[in-house]
C-alpha cells in the first residue's frame, strides 16, 4: 500500500463483518444435542430462553468499505450513532481486531483508551500499570522514570498511585490512563468515548493537553465522543460514519450539522404539522410552512441577506402580532434573535403569507439553526407566546474571509468590527 510522506494512517476499503448469535456453546456435548436436536427438527435445547435464533449464514456488517487517510497532526473526530462502526474501527487501527476485507497501515506508536480500563492489570498498582504501559510501547526503564513524576500529577492520582487499581472508580481509571497515553511517546493517540466518565475540570485539561500535544508535537489524534462540546474545542477535521459507511469527511461544524440532522433535512423548505410542531396552550398562529425565497440550498455568503417566507393561518382575530427570530449555533446554544412587532393584524380563518429579510453578516461562519416565536400583547401586562416551539430551517454561513487567519468557531458566533488603534 502506498502512502504519502506526511500520512500517519490509511485504510483501503476497509469491511469488517460479524456472525450473529452463539458461535458453539462451551463444550463438544452441548453442541452435539444442538445439532442433533436441528437434525430432528426440535428447538434447540442449548439456546437461552426468549433468545432469537439466528440463520447459520446470519451476518452484520459492521464496517463497509472504508477509504480514508489521515496526516500527521491532524485532530480527527469519529463520529456517527451508536452501531455506525465507529469503535470497530478504531479497535481495527488499535490491532485489536483484524478486518474481514481491505487493509490498513499506520508510521509510528499507538497508544489506544477504548474503554475504560483498557491495558491496565487489576492487581497492579497506578504506579506499576504504568510501567506496564510504557513497556508494551517499547520505552525501557529509565525512558518511563523520566516522565513518570509528570504522569501522575497529570492523573491527580498521587494519594492513590501505590494502591491497586482494581479499587479504583471509573473516574480515577480514566485520569491515569488519559495521563499515560498523553505523556508516553506515541505519535498517534486513539480515543473512544473515554473522557465521558470523568468530571467536567478534568475533561477540559485533557481537551486542552491534546490539542497541545498535537500542535506542539505534532502527534495525531482520533477521537471518538457523543459529546459535540468537546468535538468543536478538539478537533480540526470529522468524520462522519452511519450504518458502517462513511458518509463524510470535511470541516467539524458540517459534520456536527450533519449528524444531528442528516441530508434528510429539509434545509430550505419547512412544512410544518401536528406532529412538527409543539404549539402552547392558545394556538392563535397555525405556522404551516416557511422557506427561503429563490435557494435552491441552504448556504449563504457574506454579501447575502437571508429572505424568508412564512405562511400562516389565524385561530383568532389577531391584533399587532409580533414575530420573534431565534437563531443558535449547531450545540442549540443561542447566537441572536431578530424581533418585528406589531407588524399584522388578521381575522379568524385568513391565511398569511409575509416575506422578511435578515441581515446576517456579522454571524460568524458556520452552521445555524433557526425558531419561529408569535407573540402579542393581550393588555397592558400579560403577554403570551402563540407558537412556542416551532423549530425550522438551518443556514450555513460561508465565505468570511475579513481576517487573515480564518475563523475559529471556537472565538464565538459573532463576528464585531474588530478594535481600533487609539494613539
Amino acid at each position: 500500500m502506498e502512502i504519502s510522506e506526511n500520512c500517519v494512517i490509511k485504510t483501503e476499503d476497509l469491511s469488517k463483518e460479524y456472525r450473529l448469535g452463539l458461535i458453539g456453546s462451551g463444550t463438544l456435548r452441548s453442541d452435539l444435542q444442538s445439532k442433533f436436536a436441528k437434525m430432528r427438527g426440535k428447538p434447540d435445547p442449548n439456546l437461552r430462553i426468549g433468545a432469537h435464533e439466528y440463520a447459520k449464514n446470519e451476518k452484520f456488517l459492521a464496517l463497509d468499505g472504508i477509504n480514508i487517510e489521515i496526516n500527521r497532526g491532524d485532530r480527527v473526530g469519529i463520529i456517527g450513532a451508536n452501531g455506525a462502526g465507529k469503535s470497530t474501527l478504531l479497535k481495527i487501527l488499535s490491532r485489536i481486531t483484524s478486518p474481514t476485507e481491505g487493509q490498513f497501515c499506520y508510521r509510528g506508536r499507538i497508544s489506544s483508551m477504548l474503554e475504560v480500563g483498557t491495558g491496565f492489570h487489576a492487581e497492579l498498582t497506578g504506579r506499576e500499570n504504568i510501567y506496564l504501559n510504557g513497556a508494551i510501547l517499547g520505552m525501557n526503564r529509565t525512558e518511563v522514570d523520566s516522565k513518570i513524576d509528570k504522569i501522575i500529577e497529570f492523573s491527580e492520582c498521587e494519594k492513590f498511585i501505590d494502591t491497586p487499581v482494581k479499587r479504583y472508580s471509573s473516574g480515577m481509571f480514566v485520569k491515569l490512563a488519559f495521563a499515560v497515553a498523553s505523556h508516553l511517546d506515541s505519535e498517534i493517540m486513539i480515543m473512544d468515548e473515554v473522557l465521558a466518565v470523568g468530571d467536567m475540570k478534568f475533561q477540559k485539561k485533557c481537551i486542552s493537553k491534546m490539542r497541545d500535544l498535537a500542535i506542539d508535537e505534532n502527534r495525531t489524534i482520533l477521537y471518538v465522543s457523543h459529546n459535540m462540546n468537546t468535538i468543536q474545542e478538539l478537533c480540526n477535521r470529522c468524520i462522519v460514519l452511519e450504518k458502517g459507511k462513511k458518509v463524510f469527511d470535511g470541516g467539524v461544524d458540517e459534520a456536527i450539522s450533519m449528524y444531528f440532522g442528516g441530508e434528510k433535512d429539509e434545509f430550505y423548505s419547512f412544512d410544518y404539522n401536528e406532529k412538527r410542531k409543539n404549539g402552547c396552550d392558545r394556538p392563535d398562529i397555525d405556522l404551516k410552512h416557511v422557506k427561503y425565497i429563490g435557494k435552491a440550498n441552504n448556504f449563504f455568503h457574506d454579501d447575502e441577506k437571508l429572505s424568508l417566507e412564512l405562511t400562516w393561518e389565524n385561530k383568532a382575530d389577531i391584533p399587532n402580532l409580533s414575530l420573534r427570530i431565534e437563531v443558535s449555533n449547531i450545540r442549540r446554544q443561542p447566537v441572536t434573535s431578530y424581533i418585528i412587532e406589531n407588524f399584522y393584524s388578521g381575522k379568524k380563518g385568513e391565511t398569511h403569507t409575509q416575506r422578511l429579510k435578515l441581515d446576517i453578516s456579522k454571524i460568524a461562519v458556520g452552521g445555524y439553526y433557526t425558531r419561529y416565536v408569535f407573540y402579542n400583547k393581550q393588555n397592558a401586562t400579560s403577554a403570551f407566546e402563540s407558537v412556542e416551539d416551532a423549530k425550522g430551517l438551518t443556514f450555513n454561513k460561508r465565505n468570511a474571509e475579513k481576517y487573515e487567519l480564518p475563523w475559529n468557531s471556537g472565538w464565538g458566533n459573532v463576528m464585531t468590527e474588530g478594535i481600533e488603534l487609539v494613539d
